[in-house]
């Protein structure tokens, strides 16, 4: 705690943090740095082996295998999520983990999970979407602003 925020508690106050300052458990924050680097690295490169899967296979172009690798993972982190893999992954991992794509389908999928004693369409229909749908609100939102900038410089530009 900063000494201008402990200098206003009461001495009592001021004591137990001290106490508590001794007592706080070190955070190892550069192996913690470590493993999120390297989980987040092993899962895009697995998303890469996914691209160039389809690229080869199915005779997608770089600019098409993207739409089928970002579904394809989504699909592989619900279905861990399910079996409760993606939870210890996400445990030994923590931030690395939360790699766009597949953190966006744990956080669908486990809130479905976690409300399917509520039915399937008011537990989990109606709280799946709750994340989902400001995910896709503010990037469908974000994706018209930067096509309108776009536009209005490609239109300035040409003139």
């Amino acid at each position: 705690m900063a000494d201008k925020k402990k200098k206003n508690l009461p001495p009592n106050a001021q004591d137990y943090q001290d106490s508590q300052d001794k007592r706080e458990v070190k955070r190892p924050i550069l192996k913690n740095c470590i493993k999120a680097f390297l989980v987040g690295g092993f899962i895009c490169f697995i998303g890469q082996l996914i691209s160039t899967f389809y690229i080869y296979y199915f005779d997608f172009t770089e600019q098409t295998a993207g739409n089928p690798t970002t579904a394809t993972l989504i699909f592989i982190t619900m279905l861990l999520t399910g079996f409760g893999v993606y939870d210890r992954i996400g445990q030994f991992a923590g931030a690395g983990s939360a790699v766009p794509v597949t953190g966006f389908g744990n956080a669908v999928i486990s809130a479905a999970i976690e409300h399917r004693t509520e039915g399937f369409v008011l537990g989990v229909g109606g709280n799946m979407f709750k994340l989902a749908g400001s995910v896709i609100l503010f990037g469908v939102f974000s994706a018209f602003v930067v096509a309108l900038i776009k536009t209005i410089i490609l239109t300035w530009g040409g003139l």
